[in-house]
């Protein structure tokens, strides 16, 4: 307690300091439908002032942000800052029907928020319907000293992986979720980018210009909806320096591995002859092959200043990337990294534990309605839970939970998420793929676990093998963790809490949960609030793989949840 008080003392006395030197940065964020060529078609699709991928914003730590949204597209919007922790400042989460409800068409909302205590790469992101397909950027926090635990780079790029739809999102994920079916992308991206494999895309293919000897600091974020990804530029090595916004000791590779919500600080040294190399993002799929996944690359151009018309003749060199199912390379990329111990921002990982949950991932199935046409298997609506509940948000209650939680309004959620799955059995056993037993999820609900403000919460993610073993990227809201191990099979307790890095775990906000896996995170609930926990693979966060925390908040007005801001947006 002494331990967790000092640290707590030693936060606000930063979080004062920070805010008494800090700057504020405004922008304004128009949302509005633009139309663009992609793959020969032109298409509809809704922008951030009028970008695709949207504007880059960039802060120093302990920064004060205003962001004004104005709604000129004709859906309800929400923005969410993944990876900003909002601490004490909840109600600019963004996650619709969570934090607050939708902006509407023609109106408009302001975000406010302080930016303490990390630094690195987080990203924004629409957090309604599926419009974050398209509506996203990069978040970039400088440290306020200027000092970086690295040589500084000659220049700082934002590498932001996606995928591209060829027709409205909105419309085919109408059409999706109604049928219980799956979609998937018809192209991955760079910068919004499909490159030269696909069709009039010659033209739309990303550049990245380098000078001989210099080193660049890639902002690496993956922003696709449902892929973990491979990267690798031709002929280069990186040194990851950072993940999620956490330093981490140096790690070299030559081959990236992103799960969606994930971002990545990475060093380029531009040390190879002068020329064109090819830039290249691949999916990583586990389970069995299957047609539902988009098995395309795409890739972007590198190219050395000096690279003259003369030598055009040659092609660029393209990396050799890795099978699409090539889990022992994303598994040692995931598990070989460890954070940077000292590190500005670094936190102990807290030895007390106050809550012990194990929390099951599934995909399912729904029944489909009497008299309805479901296209999932079986002819049944895909689904997906954590311990067997199928999350629905509370469309239509009035409000949202965190403004339910606040006014105490019951009938918008429960506190009932259980702490263990309610069923025991062999969860990575592909003999319970298809048991129909545990294949069907129960009636939607919307439950939440209540903490209390400062508790030490643990949590075993055991992935299922039900339908078909899948990885999943768990992100959690309001929060970094630490991930203290991870492996294959069935967690036990017995033998796998030996494997727990308790000194120099890596810290992140979303861990990408291993096929036929588990992995154990642990974090520190002292910032109120309603924080969403969810899969950010798009599919199966709409199925229901969500839940909540509900934090209380301290027990004095500087660690209490304010107010809401008198322009929220109403239900």
């Amino acid at each position: 307690m002494k331990l967790l008080t000092f640290w707590f003392a030693l936060a606000s006395a930063i979080l004062v300091f920070s805010l008494a030197s800090a700057d504020t940065v405004e922008h304004t964020f128009t949302v509005q439908n633009k139309a663009i060529t992609r793959l020969c078609n032109e298409r509809v699709i809704v922008t951030v002032n009028g970008l695709y991928p949207g504007p880059t914003l960039e802060v120093r730590e302990g920064d004060a942000v205003i962001i004004h949204v104005v709604n000129k597209s004709p859906y309800n919007i929400t923005i969410h800052w993944h990876g900003i922790f909002q601490l004490f400042s909840a109600w600019a989460d963004g996650p619709e029907y969570v934090t607050q409800c939708g902006i509407r068409p023609q109106h408009s909302y302001t975000y406010k928020f302080n930016v303490i205590k990390q630094e690195g790469t987080v990203w924004w992101h629409a957090h309604a319907s599926v419009l974050r397909a398209t509506v996203h950027g990069a978040f970039i926090i400088h440290p306020r000293s200027g000092k970086l635990p690295f040589p500084k780079p000659y220049k700082h790029v934002p590498i932001i992986l996606g995928d591209w739809y060829d027709g409205n999102v909105v419309d085919i994920y109408e059409h999706v979720l109604a049928a219980g079916d799956v979609r998937v992308s018809d192209a991955f991206t760079i910068n919004g980018l499909p490159g030269d494999l696909f069709n009039c895309s010659k033209q739309q293919t990303y550049k990245l210009k380098l000078r001989q000897g210099k080193t660049y600091l890639l902002r690496m974020i993956n922003a696709a909806f449902n892929n973990n990804l491979f990267f690798k530029i031709a002929n280069h090595k990186f040194t990851v320096v950072a993940l999620d916004a956490s330093y981490i000791e140096h790690y070299v590779t030559d081959v990236i591995t992103i799960a969606p919500g994930q971002t990545a600080d990475v060093l380029l040294k531009a040390d190879q002859p002068i020329g064109s190399y090819y830039m290249a993002a691949t999916p990583y799929v586990v389970g069995q092959p299957s047609p539902l996944f988009d098995n395309t690359t795409t890739r972007g151009l590198v190219v050395y200043e000096g690279y003259t018309a003369s030598l055009r003749d040659s092609k660029p060199i393209m990396p050799l990337l890795p099978p699409f199912n090539a889990t022992a390379i994303a598994n040692a990329f995931f598990t070989n990294i460890t954070g940077l111990v000292g590190a500005p921002h670094w936190v102990p990982v807290p030895l007390e534990v106050d809550e012990r949950m194990l929390i099951t991932i599934s995909i399912n199935l729904e029944r489909c309605p009497k008299n309805g046409t479901c296209l999932g298997l079986f002819q049944q609506k895909f689904s997906a839970s954590m311990n067997n509940e199928s999350f629905t948000l509370p469309v239509g209650k009035g409000y949202s939970m965190l403004e339910a939680s606040f006014y105490n309004v019951s009938g918008v959620y429960t506190t009932d998420f259980p702490d263990y799955p309610t069923q025991t059995f062999d969860f990575t056993s592909p003999k319970n793929a298809l048991d129909l037993s545990r294949v069907f999820t129960t009636t939607k609900t919307t439950k939440v676990k209540k903490l209390k403000f400062n508790s030490t919460v643990e949590v075993v993610f055991q992935n299922t093998a039900i339908l078909n073993a899948q990885s999943h990227p768990m992100h959690l809201h309001g929060f970094s963790f630490h991930i203290l191990a991870q492996g294959f099979g069935n967690y036990d307790a017995a033998r796998d809490r030996v494997k727990f890095n308790l000194v120099n775990p890596q810290i992140r906000n979303t861990i990408a949960v291993p096929a036929g896996g588990w992995a154990v995170i642990r974090f520190q609930a002292n910032n109120p609030g309603m924080w969403f926990v969810h899969c950010h693979v798009d599919d199966h966060q709409l199925w229901g793989l969500n839940m909540a925390f509900e934090v209380e908040s301290g027990p004095t007005d500087s660690t209490s949840l304010p107010p809401p801001p008198a322009d929220l947006p109403k239900c």
